[in-house]
This record gives structure tokens, sequence and C-alpha cells, in this order.
């Protein structure tokens, strides 16, 4: 309205401005223009521009009653009660205009004290319309069409366009300006807001959204982060929206060849023949009219969506990856939170459907190729967890508990930290004292972020800062160091130093719900937590209070169907968890409370006070002395640092097998000492090479073999058993059977000493047991043995079904070197490790 020349002097339009009553800002007054002069509308935008300038809150949207409200939106609800309340105030006397007994009567008492400025409004501008030769007339034109009202707003509102993300393949319920000022240059939106919660327009989450509206404000709140709010709204079509846009949609090169080779380009170009498209460097630029570029925009992202299918299948061989995806097909609802996120977030559709016939999870997605490969990407990630996992654990293994009276009131503190994260009665005052009050700490913001995980998503904590913190108590921070130097990034991911303590927080997402980042950080954001978020194919990984006083942590979002493959825990005091209202209870990650280990919850926490550990796995990286990063070795020298002490030796906790088998195997790391012992004494045999030695879990024979334990325990001097490792050659069908079965006493063949089971603590003695397989290996098998009172013989005796009376075992030495021990009993061996090896 301002000429280029002088910043005083008005243009036309500005003089034609000018000559119109005071709309309180440029904009509406250029809409009253349009709606005079080019939609004959004048009357409609004279109202609505009554009832608008004097609101400044959308609250009254909340209190209008239902049957006033219009489907079109904000906009024509309040010209519907404008309306209402002028039909009467023209009909009647002036003096018999009572708005009150009006306003009451027609169910808008509660609105009245708006209605009543805005009507007063209204005949102010109707006397100064009525002094006007030229818009004296076309002020009175009522049509009562929002597409009029509509265009009329978008004269002057271009800048107040908004799209509904979902349209876009974006998320749901968020909405995108959508003009060229604010335009869209690749799938990260520049400009993201949600629709006033007052609004007639706002929709049920389970429903879609309106796809595209106009707002007369777009506010920012406080409490909801980085994200604008767009209050009084009304709905509108694409074929309304006429200013000049330009929009790039990028493309990877499949969808670019989909473009051309399916004559998508082409078919658009041709439909939508008003609008400008054009394809380089892997970009499609749309320019033209901006509701004919969104239509055409639409309909290509419609275009290019397509059908993936690939299968969860067990391409490596893997007997424990075939039980685990059996399993998975059981329970593909731990896929539900991965599928209602792309579904959400990128209108991308993934269905799983199970494959009987070849147990595999067939996998369909559909969506655009790059977003196909991502899902794809998730799916391998997913894969590559289980071929790792011995056993897919359940999501509730073990529930929490209270801590058992002995040691209990040794705990409250214990207890008060566990409530500070689980209770969620916590009030706000008790979280902002967490946060900013005189006593708040790193620890209490670590535990508020962690309530807010835990009691409003739902989310389950585990790890280093239930060990660390709630439990210990413990803190530590690295010397000569300010906060600034914590982090470090590998890969584009922040990482902590390793001298603080405790850590950092690591939750597993809830498996039953669908998990929104966005409003989690909203929740930080309340509490004026500021955070960044870094994504993996498993994984959120947040950085926390980066530039705060009290100095930065970061925190793991475990995706559920990820989390279930953490089937092993490194030490005993790792393997805590914390959930909702459980106020004063520990649970367990993983279930180490069975024989034969029996690591109990009290052992656990009294481990800890005292800094003291059980390793539970095999320690990877200990033979060759030089442990490297993320092995067992490794954390372990970590813990010592920091002041631990490992107890004893490391067991080897393995989880029991799916109930309709009877063991799982498990790979025994090649850089532990007891592998590369067993690889030394194997090479006795002559030149051999080590194809693979495997952990078996049998918690059948296992709990044979302990309560035979005891049982020859009480019958030796000083209940010692005479427990011993031994090696046991086989071939044919004891191969599997003993896996399965144990050493079964009805399979027991003759030999030098009768009917038994044959040990040496030589494999040389062994291997002559054995015969090869078809690909050339062959199997030995290196067993717990309970020898108890064993009868020493260089006599063989091929009659024997039992060890003579007295003894439990025969040790028969046929010639020097070449020792051989014999049980008779089911129960007695334990196979704990298979051998598979080439000569």
């Amino acid at each position: 309205i301002l000429t280029n020349s002088s910043p005083e002097e008005l243009t036309p339009l500005g003089v034609t401005v000018s000559k119109l009553p005071d709309f309180g800002s440029v904009s509406m007054s250029l809409a009253v223009l349009a709606a005079l002069t080019q939609y004959s509308c004048g009357r409609d935008l004279i109202c609505l521009a009554s009832i608008l300038s004097v609101l400044n809150t959308s609250s009254i949207l909340k209190i209008i009653p239902d049957k006033f409200k219009r489907s079109e939106g904000d906009f024509m609800t309040l010209l519907n009660i404008m309306e209402e309340i002028l039909l009467v105030k023209l009909s009647v006397p002036a003096r018999k205009f009572d708005i009150d007994q009006i306003c009451d009567a027609k169910g808008l008492g509660a609105v009245k004290h708006v209605l009543k400025q805005a009507i007063r409004r209204y005949g102010n501008l109707a006397k100064a319309f009525n002094l006007s030769n030229e818009y004296r007339n076309l002020a009175q034109i009522k049509s009562g069409r929002w597409e009029l009202i509509a265009k009329s707003l978008l004269v002057s509102h271009t800048d107040k366009v908004f799209v509904s993300m979902k349209e876009l393949q974006g998320k749901v319920h968020r909405f995108t300006r959508y003009n060229i000022q604010k335009q869209q240059q690749d799938d990260n939106v520049l400009d993201v807001a949600v629709l006033d919660l007052q609004s007639t327009l706002t929709r049920a989450i389970t429903s879609a959204p309106v796809s595209i509206v106009l707002a007369r404000d777009i506010r920012y709140s406080s409490s909801i982060r980085a994200t604008a709010v767009l209050s009084f709204v009304g709905e509108i079509k694409s074929s309304w929206i006429e200013y000049q846009l330009e929009r790039k949609l990028p493309l990877n090169d499949k969808e670019e060849a989909k473009l051309n080779n399916d004559g998508i380009l082409n078919k658009v170009t041709s439909a939508f023949n008003f609008i400008n498209m054009q394809l380089n460097n892997h970009v499609l630029t749309f320019k033209g009219p901006s509701g004919a570029v969104l239509d055409a925009e639409l309909d290509v992202r419609q275009q290019l969506v397509t059908e993936m299918k690939f299968n969860l299948t067990n391409d490596a061989a893997s007997e424990n990856l075939k039980r685990n995806l059996e399993s998975v097909m059981k329970m593909t609802r731990i896929f539900n939170p991965l599928i209602w996120r792309w579904e959400t977030q990128q209108q991308v559709k993934i269905t799983i459907n199970n494959d009987t016939a070849n147990k595999t999870c067939e996998i369909c997605v559909e969506g655009r190729d790059s977003q196909n490969q991502l899902v794809f990407k998730e799916f391998q990630s997913f894969l590559k967890w289980l071929r790792s996992c011995a056993v897919i654990r359940h999501p509730n293994a073990v529930s929490p508990r209270i801590l058992k009276p002995q040691i209990r009131h040794t705990c409250l503190d214990i207890e008060e930290r566990i409530a500070h994260i689980t209770d969620s009665k916590r009030t706000t005052v008790d979280l902002w004292n967490g946060v900013k009050g005189s006593k708040a700490t790193r620890e209490t913001r670590m535990e508020v972020v962690a309530w807010i995980a835990v009691c409003k998503f739902e989310c389950r904590l585990e790890g280093g800062f239930v060990r660390d913190w709630v439990v210990g108590g413990y803190t530590n921070r690295p010397a000569n160091t300010n906060t600034s130097q914590w982090i470090t990034y590998n890969n584009n991911l922040p990482y902590l130093d390793k001298d603080i303590i405790p850590s950092d927080l690591d939750c597993h997402l809830p498996s039953h719900k669908y998990f929104d980042i966005e409003k989690f950080l909203d929740e930080l954001h309340k509490l004026q937590i500021k955070a960044k978020v870094y994504r993996e194919d498993w994984r959120y990984v947040v950085l926390l209070d980066e530039n705060y006083k009290t100095g930065p942590f970061t925190m793991d979002l475990i995706e559920p169907h990820i989390a279930l493959t953490h089937d092993r825990i490194d030490f005993d005091v790792s393997n805590l968890s914390l959930e909702k209202d459980y106020t004063k209870e520990l649970g367990m990650r993983v279930d180490i409370t069975q024989t034969p280990h029996s690591v109990q919850l009290e052992t656990i926490v009294e481990n800890i006070k005292h800094k003291k550990f059980q390793v539970l796995r095999p320690i990877d990286g200990e033979a060759s002395g030089i442990s490297y990063s993320g092995s067992v070795s490794d954390r372990i020298n970590k813990m010592k640092q920091r002041g631990w002490t490992q107890l004893g030796k490391a067991m080897h906790v393995i989880p029991n097998p799916q109930s309709k088998y009877n063991a799982v195997l498990v790979p025994l790391p090649n850089s532990t000492n007891l592998y590369q012992g067993l690889v030394t004494l194997m090479n006795t045999i002559g030149t051999v090479q080590v194809l693979s030695i495997e952990q078996i879990k049998n918690p059948d024979v296992e709990a044979v073999y302990e309560m035979m334990k005891k049982l020859i325990s009480k019958q030796c001097a000083g209940n010692n058993p005479n427990e011993k490792e031994l090696f046991h050659g086989t071939k044919d069908g004891g191969i599997d059977g003993i896996v399965n079965d144990g050493f079964d006493d009805r399979f027991y063949k003759q030999g030098k000493w009768g009917y038994g089971a044959y040990f040496a603590d030589t494999p040389k003695v062994s291997h002559a047991y054995t015969a090869p397989l078809p690909n050339g290996s062959y199997i030995m098998y290196y067993n717990k043995v309970l020898l108890g009172n064993q009868s020493d013989t260089t006599v063989q005796n091929s009659t024997l079904a039992a060890a003579p009376l007295g003894y439990h075992s025969v040790h028969g030495i046929p010639q020097p070197n070449m020792d051989e021990y014999i049980v008779y009993r089911y129960g007695q061996a334990l196979p704990y490790l298979k051998i598979t090896y080439k000569l």
C-alpha cells in the first residue's frame, strides 16, 4: 500500500484502503476490501471483523454451544453467533433490543460479554459505511458462503495458510506453513504448528486431521516446545488459494526413475498444465498458483508410494535365530510401536504377516522408496540384534518387589530415590524443586527426566543410573575439566566422559503404546530442560543440559523390540530396573534368580553398597591381555578404576530356552581365556582347527545334575563331590542327544569298564570316540563330571554296569597319560561346552 519511492506515499490500493473504516490492521482492511469489490460478501466480512477485533483469546470457542458451531471452522462459528444476534436486532425496534435477554434466550449467555462489544463495534462500522456512497450498498451484501469469505481473507493472509503434514507424508496432527516466505526446502519441516485445542476443527488423535487451514492467529506457547499454535482457523480448499508459490520435492534414484519410467511427471504436467514442473539433480520443483502446486505435489507424492516386501529370515542358518524368529512370529505385537511411529510421523504403512510354512515374518511396507529403505534398515538392525541373542526375552520377566525385611530397614534412602522416579503423584512444585530449587543438582535433574520417561510415558528405567545413583548414591566428576568438555562425539552421536558418575539414563520404551518423542521433548520444555535428539536405527539418543551449570548427561531410549533381544547382562549390579508406581520396589532386567546361580535382589543391593560385583558372562577381551572397547574385560577394568571389586570367577548365566526346546547353545567368545585354553588343549590331538565353542544351557539336565551333586556331596568326605571338567567325544545320534537329554544311561554302550559314560582329561583320548561329520568336522563336549569317590584301577572290566560298591565312578588307567573316567548314573555329568573342530 506504500510506494517504493517514498515510504510516506500511498499506492492507488493504499489510497482505496485509507477510505475504509479502521479495521485494526491493514490485512483485515484488505480482506474487507476484497469482500466488497470481488467476492460479494461485504457484510459477512464486516461482521466477522467486528467480533474478531474484540477477541484476544480463543477460550470463547469452548463455551459456544455446539448447535452454533460450524463444520467449516471457527470463522463461520463466530459469524454464525453474530448473525443470530443481528437477526433479532434488525427485526425489533432499537428500544426493545435487550442483548442480555436475547443471549440468554439463545443459549449464548456465557459469551454475551463478547457479543456486546462485537455488536457495538459492528454498529459503528455499519454507520461508517452508510456514509460512503461507494461502499454503502456493497457493505449490505450477505452471502453466508464460507468459500467467498475465505477467498477474501486469503487476499491478505497468505502467510497464514497451513497444510496438514499428514498430506505431505509427515506427522499426523501437525501443520506446516505453505507459502513462499516459509517454503519447505526438503522433508525437514521449517515451520510447524498444531491446532488450538479450543478450535472446532480439532480432531481426536485417532481421526484424520483437516487438510488445509487458514488461521487468524499464530501463537507460541511456553508449554509447547518450538511449535506454533493456530487459533481461529477455518478449513479451506486448495482451489481457493491463488497466490504464486515454489515448492521443492527431493527424490532418491529409485523415486526419480519411477517418476520417469511410470510417466508420472508427464501425467501430472498434463493434468496441471498451468504450473511449471522441472526435475533437476534429484529435486522436483513446482511453480505456480499455490493451490494447484499443492494438488500437484500431493498427486506426485501419492503416485511415488510403492510397496516393498521382505522377510525376516534365517540367512545365517543359525539355530538360535530360527528359534527367535519363531518367537517373534508369536508376538508380532512387539513391533506395534515401530508401526505406529512410522504411520504417525511419515504416513508409512507397515504390515507384518506370519509365514508359518516357511517360519518367517513377511514385512510389507507402503511408502516412498526413500522411506521404505529406512524401514528396511530398521528391521535389518533388529535382525542383527536377534542373531546375537540367545533367547528373545519376555517383556515382563521379573516383576519389581520390595526388599526383604532383613535389609530393607537399611535401605530407606534407596526407597526415597526410587519414589523420586516412579511416583506418578509427584507434584509440579516437587519437580520444579528437583530442577531449579536451591538444592537442585545434576542428579536431581536426572531424576526428573527419568520421572517424565517412567511416569508420563511408561518407560522402564534400567542400567547404570539405577546402580550408581538410586541404590549406591555414588557421584563423581572428572578432575580438572569443566562441564563443556564432558561430551565427545563419535559417528555424530554424543558420548559422556566415562569418569562421570552417574553417567546416563537407559530407558526401554513401552511396547503397548506409541512413544511420541516430540511430546517427550515438550514435557522437558515445560520444566526448562533443553535437549537435542539423535536417531539411530534402534534407539533415540538424547543430550540434555548441554550448557546448564550442573553439567550435561545423555539418555538412551531403546525401541521395545530391540530391548527384548538384550537377554544377557554383564554384571549382577547392572541388572536392576524401575517401573511406574512401584515406589519402593526394584525389578530385574534379566531373571538371574534361577539355579544354579540364584542371584537374589538383596545380594545385588548389598554388592552395590560395598562396591562389589559379580560377572555374569564370559570375559571376552581377556585372553590377549588387551581388552578392546566395549568388551566385558574393558567394562570390568572401568568398574575397578571406579573402586569396585570383582567377586570370584565369572558366572556363565544363559537364559533358559523356549519352552518347546530342551536346550540352547550360545557361542563362547574366542577372546576369553577359557576358549583359548581349550584351543591349546585341543591341539594335543594334532593340528586342529577349532571352528566354534558353544555354551550349553539345558535347565532340566542342570537341575538333575545339581540334585545329584547334593546327593553325592553328602556321601563324600568333607562334602566334596570331586567335580572335574573333562572331555567327551561322541558321534552320530549322541551329538544332539547329549545337548538335549544330557548323558542318558539308557544309551550307554559297553566299553573297557562296562556300560557307562566315558570322559578324559585330555582331548586326545576323547577324540578316539568321535567320527567325522559329512562336512569333515568333529564334535567333542567339555563337561562337568561328579566323580565323587572314584575307584582307581588299571584292570579292565567290561561287565560293569555301575561303579563298585562304595564308589561313584571308575578311574581307568589303561596306559600312562590315557586316563579315562567313567560314571554310570544319569545326572552325574553336565555337558556345558560343545567344541566343533577339524583336523
